[in-house]
């Protein structure tokens, strides 16, 4: 969500307002324009004019998808220039409202963490995690921060090693142990004069900065197109080639899913749905200067909107409805061998 490139590297407030000029353009991607342009304004220090975006946010007439994730931004952003009072109100505001996105709860955590209020801090990732993760036996991709945020400050603690803990290990996939990089001492090492010990924080250092551009490498989700049974009908009416691609629209649902679960055997992670519509391709094939009936650009265009935002996370949450539509439960639905 956040871009983390250098500021002497990128000019912040060209790129924010690119950006808001970009959600003018597309309205339906607004909110996923607006929070990267609230994002630069931060880094470039104007954290008022931050504020402002998501203000117009929350403000909007228009119903956010993730109107938490907002807030959560907001009082992380207020906090950092002194309005804490206020901050810590909207931070309890997300708290007792318990989101189903992990994202929330990881922002208001680590504002909480970076302000050293480590045992609110702790009690905040504990909260999202019991919310999101009981009962579930493969945590998704996106609750990975909430379990390594999680383990980070109960470290700082000193708090003994519980499930959840030893469940971030088992997550954590870079060569220095998570309780090698959330080490409080590591501090002390930096000034060290035993070369050992340099030598084992800087061996830290790059696994840290391995994850991140693990982490980077993968800003959106791999997502995999959906068509509802309308836009479907419609898409192979107005472009007869592609009904090679799509036989029946149940047929296309189970390829879906087949798709991801295939993916997420794989070990893929960060996997989502992309939902299209007619006339949004039909925009997309004319930005590329191809023909819509070219099924080629279909993978493409999935991607572009991923990358605008655009997609929904794979596997829904336990007892979340399904992606397809139908109105029914996930483990009611595609979902029943998955989660059965």
């Amino acid at each position: 969500m956040r871009p983390d490139t250098p500021a002497e590297n990128v000019d912040h407030p060209a790129e924010a307002a690119r950006l808001e000029r970009t959600a003018g353009l597309y309205p339906e991607d607004a909110e996923a324009l607006l929070l990267q342009a609230a994002a630069h304004l931060e880094l470039s220090g104007d954290r008022p004019a931050a504020t402002a975006l998501y203000d117009r946010l929350l403000s909007s007439s228009v119903t956010l998808e993730t109107p938490y994730l907002v807030r959560a931004l907001k009082a992380s952003n207020l906090w950092e220039y002194g309005h804490e009072a206020e901050a810590r109100a909207i931070i309890e505001g997300v708290r007792a409202a318990s989101p189903r996105d992990p994202a929330p709860w990881v922002i208001v955590a680590e504002a909480l963490e970076s302000h050293d209020e480590l045992e609110q801090a702790q009690e905040t990732f504990t909260e999202g995690a019991r919310l999101l993760l009981t009962d579930v036996s493969e945590p998704p991709y996106a609750t990975h921060p909430l379990l390594f945020g999680r383990h980070r400050v109960r470290r700082m603690l000193g708090l003994p090693h519980d499930e959840w803990d030893a469940l971030a290990d088992t997550l954590h996939s870079m060569p220095v142990s998570l309780d090698e990089l959330h080490d409080p001492k590591r501090v002390w090492s930096l000034g060290s004069d035993n070369p050992a010990e340099l030598e084992a924080e800087i061996s830290r250092l790059r696994a840290e900065l391995g994850a991140y551009r693990e982490a980077l490498s993968r800003p959106f989700p791999v997502a995999v197109l959906h068509w509802t049974a309308g836009e479907l009908a419609e898409l192979v009416t107005a472009y007869p080639s592609l009904s090679a691609e799509y036989l029946t629209h149940e047929e296309h649902l189970a390829t879906i899913e087949a798709s991801l679960r295939e993916l997420s055997s794989s070990g893929t992670p960060n996997l989502g749905i992309v939902t299209g519509t007619v006339p949004s391709y039909e925009a997309f094939a004319a930005s590329e200067g191809a023909s819509p009936d070219d099924a080629t650009l279909l993978p493409q265009y999935a991607t572009t909107l991923a990358a605008r935002g655009r997609a929904v996370a794979w596997p829904p949450q336990r007892g979340a409805g399904c992606w397809c539509g139908s109105g029914e439960t996930y483990g009611g639905c595609h979902g029943a061998e998955l989660q059965g």
